[in-house]
C-alpha cells in the first residue's frame, strides 16, 4: 500500500509510524485507518522489528475524526447497507477490527505530541503504553458531538482510570491537560515535549528486547484475563501459554544465554 496520510520508518528494531496530516492536526479518516492497519501488519510481519511507536506530525497527535470525511463515510455506509445483507454490519465491512489488531500486535507505544481528541484518544487506549508530551491535551469528546464512544473505549477507559475517572471524561466530554491525564491514569507517563520521542523509543526498546512470541502471548493473556472472574479459567490460559512458550526456540535461547552469561539474541 502507498501511504498518503501516514509515514512509516524502520529505526533498527522499531517501526515508527507518524500520522501525517499536520494541516488538519492529523484528523482521522477512513484512509488513515486503512494505512495504519497496513503499517501494523507490515511491522508485525518483519522479524527485525520488535515494537511499534506511533506519533503525530506537527502540533497535533490526532484531533479526532475529520468531520467532512466522516459525514461522507456515513452516507456511503448508509447506501451500502441498503445493498448488503442485513446481518453484515457496515463497520465490519469497512475496516479490520482495530482493537483486535492492537491487542494481537507487537508492543505498541503512543507518543502523544499534542491534542488527542475523540478517536485520536480511543484509538490508542488499547496500546501497551501511552506517553504524553507536556503539551498534550486529551478528550473523550463524543458526548459533545451527540454520539457515543467506540473502539471498546467504554471498557478501556474504566480499565485504565477506574469507574469515577472514566465516567468523568466520558460524561463531561471535557479536555484534560497532560498532567491531569497522568494523575487520572489515562496516560502512563508525561515528559517534556522535546524528550517525547526519545522517551517513547526507550520504552519501546525495553519491550523489543524480549522475544516476539512470548510478548504476544503475554498480551493475549492480559487481554483475556483482565476482567475474568473465573480464576481457574485464568490459570488454564496461563498454563496453556506457558506450555507453548517452553517449546519455543526463544525459550531455549534465553536459557542458553543465561548459562553462558551473555545477552540473548532473539532477533
Amino acid at each position: 500500500m502507498t501511504y498518503e496520510q501516514i509515514r512509516y520508518e524502520q529505526q533498527d528494531d522499531l517501526a515508527v509510524v507518524t500520522l501525517d496530516r499536520p494541516e488538519r492536526l492529523n484528523a482521522w479518516t477512513g484512509r488513515m485507518g486503512k494505512e495504519l492497519s497496513d503499517a501494523f501488519g507490515r511491522a508485525n510481519a518483519e522479524r527485525a522489528i520488535g515494537a511499534i511507536v506511533v506519533t503525530g506530525e506537527g502540533r497535533g497527535f490526532c484531533a479526532g475524526a475529520d468531520i467532512q470525511d466522516s459525514f461522507k463515510r456515513d452516507l456511503d455506509r448508509h447506501d451500502a447497507a441498503a445493498e448488503s445483507p442485513a446481518d453484515e454490519p457496515a463497520r465490519e465491512r469497512e475496516l479490520p477490527d482495530w482493537v483486535q489488531l492492537c491487542r494481537a500486535s507487537k508492543p505498541l507505544v503512543a507518543a502523544v505530541n499534542g491534542p488527542a481528541i475523540g478517536v485520536g484518544l480511543t484509538m490508542i487506549l488499547p496500546f501497551d503504553q501511552i506517553i504524553a508530551s507536556d503539551r498534550a491535551r486529551l478528550s473523550c469528546r463524543f458526548v459533545k458531538m451527540g454520539i457515543t464512544p467506540e473502539l471498546a473505549s467504554s471498557h478501556f477507559l474504566v480499565s485504565r482510570m477506574g469507574w469515577g475517572g472514566a465516567s468523568d471524561l466520558a460524561l463531561t466530554g471535557r479536555i484534560v491537560d497532560a498532567a491531569e491525564a497522568h494523575a487520572l491514569r489515562l496516560v502512563d507517563a508525561v515528559v517534556p515535549h522535546d524528550e517525547l520521542l526519545d522517551a517513547a523509543t526507550v520504552k519501546a526498546r525495553q519491550f523489543s528486547a524480549n522475544p516476539d512470541p512470548q510478548l504476544r502471548m503475554i498480551k493475549e493473556l492480559l487481554t483475556e484475563n483482565a476482567v475474568e472472574t473465573d480464576l481457574d479459567g485464568v490459570q488454564r490460559r496461563e498454563i496453556a501459554a506457558l506450555d507453548a512458550a517452553l517449546r519455543t526456540p526463544e525459550h531455549r535461547e534465553a536459557v542458553d544465554a543465561f548459562l553462558a552469561k551473555r545477552e540473548p539474541r532473539f532477533r
